[in-house]
């Protein structure tokens, strides 16, 4: 394979395997990305992303932010850069806000994914959707950058033929054959265990697998009539009001359970991308994690699996925390700028919390020797947060109870445990099981403040599998789980899976 040649000296050219080992794509970037709650907010009332705007690109730019606080790299659509408001304000602001995001860019904190492009700049097609301002300030924001500066670009394959075949061809079989596969895919789950994660009532479990059966029949009959299988061609049948552009986000509430098949399928298009370069995808609060998905591996095999019950069981035992009281929290993560996000990740904290986390992830076998480390450092950090907010006098100060949470999900089946006291505290909801064969999961590691805000920094990702056997297997470990201290079997609705439009610009490619 053959890279090619920056002849302007901005760009420096990459394949998905050489981005950082700990490289995140941010599901809050996509165009459509919707807290749960709001989606079904928007489709109670007939809202559309207009009408949510200012409230969504709060929650956003939240999460944008988060992701560049909690993970070394993240890789983001050329498309988001000028279409989407809470990346481009920056570079339409200029000033301190678009050299902080030059400095991210050239730092390769920021790196932005090119589907058929070969240039951060190069001009979209006239057919899609395009803010001109906002392109013209990622241009010029290009165009400031120091000329000893690079921007690393990643793309399937940087071949030089002509047509430019094996980008193609690996995008075809690396992006959208997979997107296929995988809505194809979904009424080979658990349809139980599925509606249980997405929301769905019991007694609307056996309608809501019928309307699955139609996404995937339709899905199906895109496929052998060799047209592409999108997510916007699947949106526009099974989610959004008929005659209205995509991109305006009118969901329709008289198309059958429209708001978990978008978030379904925001799950797939997400986690797919996430697969195709071989990294995590950063799934933010109130979204479908992808243990949803019900797979037999997550995103990076390095991860591993947890197969033994036992062993899973570690993963809930009791870890002393002394609790840390008299400490503050800015109240929101985007109290800060761009520019004070850039300076955070210059301080040791920033890096000490980096690095301790990258060692859990590349040996989650060794979460009880390291957790604490990363506990540790996640506390400096978000007292460094604190100390830049207050020299913008934009802190909200609310007190602040740090905790470590670790979730175990298997099937339908969620553990909690949450440190932060002398004793863990920890629930059970439990679903019968209606499977039979092996069951997966997953551990995610939380860490947040017990005195929830939605604005409030938090971190949250998987840190491993989870591949039980069988029943007897699950049983064994549900039995283990009920002897820990303070285990009780919560009550109420069934657990969902939940974490707590930039348009592919390609002219050959069809639209992603």
């Amino acid at each position: 394979m053959t890279d090619v040649d920056s002849s302007d000296g901005l760009m420096k050219p990459i394949r998905p395997e050489q981005l950082d080992p700990g490289a995140v794509i941010a599901q809050s970037l996509d165009n459509q990305w919707v807290p749960a709650q709001l989606t079904r907010q928007m489709i109670e009332r007939g809202e559309s992303l207009d009408q949510v705007g200012l409230l969504r690109r709060q929650e956003v730019r939240a999460e944008y932010f988060r992701s560049l606080i909690n993970a070394g790299q993240v890789v983001i659509n050329r498309a988001y850069f000028y279409n989407n408001d809470a990346i481009n304000c920056d570079l339409v602001e200029q000033g301190e806000s678009r050299t902080a995001h030059q400095r991210l860019l050239a730092s390769g904190a920021i790196v932005p994914f090119l589907l058929g492009e070969r240039h951060p700049a190069e001009e979209p097609p006239d057919r899609l959707h395009v803010r001109r301002d906002g392109f013209t300030a990622w241009q010029e924001t290009l165009e400031g950058l120091p000329a000893t500066d690079r921007v690393r670009c990643v793309r399937m394959s940087w071949d030089d033929s002509a047509d430019d075949h094996e980008n193609r061809e690996s995008t075809r079989l690396r992006l959208f054959q997979p997107f296929a596969e995988k809505v194809q895919g979904l009424t080979a789950k658990d349809i139980d265990v599925l509606a249980a994660q997405t929301g769905v009532a019991r007694e609307d479990a056996d309608r809501f697998g019928r309307r699955l059966g139609e996404v995937v029949a339709f899905s199906n009959d895109l496929r052998v009539s060799r047209r592409p299988v999108v997510r916007n061609a699947l949106y526009e049948e099974f989610v959004t009001v008929p005659g209205t552009n995509v991109a305006e986000g009118r969901y329709d509430r008289s198309k059958p359970f429209a708001a978990q098949i978008k978030q379904l399928l925001d799950l797939v298009y997400n986690v797919n991308l996430a697969d195709a370069l071989g990294r995590y995808p950063l799934t933010p609060g109130d979204s479908l994690r992808r243990v949803v998905l019900q797979e037999a591996r997550e995103a990076r095999a390095a991860t591993g699996f947890v197969e033994d019950p036992e062993h899973l069981l570690t993963f809930l035992r009791r870890h002393a925390f002394a609790a840390v009281q008299d400490r503050l929290t800015p109240a929101a993560v985007n109290a800060l700028t761009l520019q004070d996000i850039w300076r955070l990740r210059q301080t040791s904290v920033w890096n000490e919390y980096v690095r301790a986390f990258g060692a859990l992830t590349a040996a989650p076998d060794t979460f009880d020797e390291r957790v604490g480390q990363v506990f540790d450092r996640y506390v400096g950090l978000n007292s460094e947060i604190l100390r830049l907010a207050r020299e913008r006098e934009r802190a909200r100060p609310a007190p602040w109870r740090p905790v470590v949470e670790v979730v175990v999900t298997v099937g339908a089946a969620v553990f909690t445990a949450v440190s932060g006291s002398d004793l863990w505290e920890v629930a059970g909801s439990v679903l019968p099981l209606t499977v039979s064969g092996s069951l997966t999961g997953s551990v995610q590691l939380v860490l947040r403040n017990r005195i929830a805000g939605r604005q409030e920094q938090r971190f949250a990702r998987e840190i491993a599998s989870v591949r039980l056997a069988s029943e007897r297997e699950w049983t064994q470990f549900h039995d283990l789980v009920r002897r820990l201290p303070g285990y009780r079997d919560a009550s109420g609705p069934a657990p969902t899976g939940t974490a707590s439009a930039t348009t592919q610009d390609n002219e050959d490619l069809p639209e992603y």
